[in-house]
């Protein structure tokens, strides 16, 4: 088939990688003038690192460059991407600077497809822009008086060089780890540095008392068990039954090495609740040198508060608080968030996709219940996000054969409608309206190859509940599963 794929990210590259072995066409579309997604040059901010470590945040066959450290930079992965199309033969069919701008279903199947450059028929469509495609700014009311005054609102995505900050007064706005991440190196220059956290968060350390690295804790079956899955199986019966109490201990002693790494109540820092409450908002890592900015004065929190407007003070741009205080501020950045949407999707489309609340529609997280001939990638955000999404992107290349035996829609629709409901209370509804499975990425992963029939090893899943997960230990399930239904698939391309 001659398959579309929108976006040209961690998802968007795995799905083409794929089924290009699996024999298809493909054409990759994406607006940035890179291959990357979340991490090209035209949405890397300062201070851009990974959450997850570089073995756990590789694709299942093409690990990263030895030379990078644990937690590898935007640029260094974006470079990684870009060698991974490379390595695969990717390059011929990406269509880069180029915005997907209509996307409609055809009379007779398949999707006729609208750029720049014209209207194409294709047989499939796959979206593949992310969960954080759009960063979410608010709407503050003075804005154009702040401006005139020769204030700066951006969002996180559109800073890219801390030059812009250099003896100015910056109000870092958010408390998420793009907030934290960006304000360490603002600081370094900027005359002053507040950050305006409407809800203080729980941080894991990099390392875990200054050397226990948090993947062998967070990033391993055993991590994810000591969260609440909507089934439970084996273990993790007894961890939320009989164990409880000790799986809560586990998880909430973190937060105790936490408060005291980062000497939390002296900055008067330390977030409600505990640490297990982690996944009801966002789970974030703690950003080297943002607690010892704190410390030294260099970075003021102004915790549980918000922007009410922007305006032009005496002194120049200025921002008020919501307790009534005024700060100077000539460049305000927005990590508040993002946006999950498909603007190249007619209301049709949207409305059989969404449900009433706005979340989509996504049988494991890849195929819409009500919406034939299109698949969604990169939907299944998570701290292994190469690896769902490269699993995801097998799902669809058996699914395209006819190898996925799938419930009828009235049992996909309510077995996403049960999952969803489920995300809505283990997240707080914090899930980016369906699109994010964190904590609960290994889970994605055993379903996705459940329906395949596939997966690595007993002995190797053994292994990684102790072990932090490798995704290399998938890397022959691609040639395993196309191997079934498409067994003419070049061995050059299959490797």
């Amino acid at each position: 088939m001659r398959i579309g794929i929108v976006g040209a990210g961690v998802a968007g590259l795995s799905t083409a990688k794929v089924l290009r072995q699996a024999g298809h066409e493909v054409v990759v579309w994406d607006r940035a003038p890179d291959v990357g997604g979340v991490w090209s040059r035209t949405r890397r901010y300062p201070g851009l690192t990974t959450q997850s470590p570089k073995a756990q945040y590789s694709l299942s066959d093409y690990p990263m460059p030895r030379g990078y450290p644990q937690w590898p930079t935007g640029e260094q992965v974006q470079a990684y991407l870009a060698g991974y199309a490379g390595h695969f033969g990717l390059e011929p069919f990406l269509r880069l600077s180029t915005d997907v701008t209509a996307a409609t279903p055809a009379p007779g199947g398949g999707w006729d497809v609208t750029t720049g450059d014209g209207t194409e028929h294709l047989d499939k469509l796959v979206v593949a822009n992310g969960v954080f495609c759009e960063p979410a700014v608010p709407a503050y009311p003075g804005l154009d008086e702040f401006t005139a005054a020769g204030g700066r609102l951006v969002a996180g995505t559109d800073l890219h060089d801390v030059e812009a900050a250099r003896d100015r007064h910056v109000l870092v706005v958010g408390y998420g780890k793009s907030a934290c991440d960006v304000t360490v190196p603002l600081s370094e220059v900027a005359a002053s540095t507040d950050v305006i956290a409407r809800h203080l968060l729980w941080k894991v350390p990099r390392r875990i008392g200054g050397f226990l690295n948090f993947k062998l804790l967070l990033l391993t079956r055993m991590g994810e068990a000591l969260f609440r899955y909507r089934v439970l199986r084996g273990v993790e019966r007894f961890l939320h039954g009989p164990g409880n109490g000790v799986r809560g201990r586990m998880i909430n002693s973190i937060g105790g090495v936490s408060v005291r790494q980062y000497k939390l109540k002296a900055l008067d820092l330390v977030p409600p609740g505990q640490m297990e409450d982690i996944v009801r908002g966002a789970i974030g890592l703690a950003t080297e040198g943002f607690f010892e900015g704190v410390a030294s004065g260099r970075i003021a929190v102004r915790k549980e508060r918000t922007i009410t407007r922007l305006l032009a003070g005496p002194d120049g741009p200025a921002a008020e608080l919501d307790d009534g205080t005024r700060l100077p501020a000539d460049l305000v950045v927005c990590a508040t968030g993002f946006t999950q949407g498909v603007p190249f999707l007619d209301a049709d489309v949207t409305g059989r996709l969404l449900d009433a609340r706005g979340n989509f529609m996504l049988y494991r997280q890849i195929r819409p219940v009500d919406v034939p001939d299109v698949y969604f990638n990169g939907y299944n955000s998570s701290f292994f996000s190469p690896l769902n999404a490269e699993m995801a992107a097998v799902w669809i290349a058996a699914d395209l054969a006819g190898a996925v035996d799938l419930p009828e829609p009235a049992a996909m629709r309510r077995q996403v409608e049960e999952q969803l409901t489920f995300m809505d209370d283990a997240t707080n509804t914090h899930h980016c309206r369906g699109g994010k499975i964190i904590p609960f990425s290994l889970h994605n992963v055993d379903e996705v190859l459940a329906d395949l029939g596939v997966n690595i090893s007993a002995a190797v899943r053994a292994s990684h509940w102790l072990n932090p997960v490798d995704p290399a230990a998938y890397r022959r399930i691609t040639p395993q599963v196309i191997a079934r239904f498409a067994p003419a698939a070049s061995p050059t391309l299959v490797r």
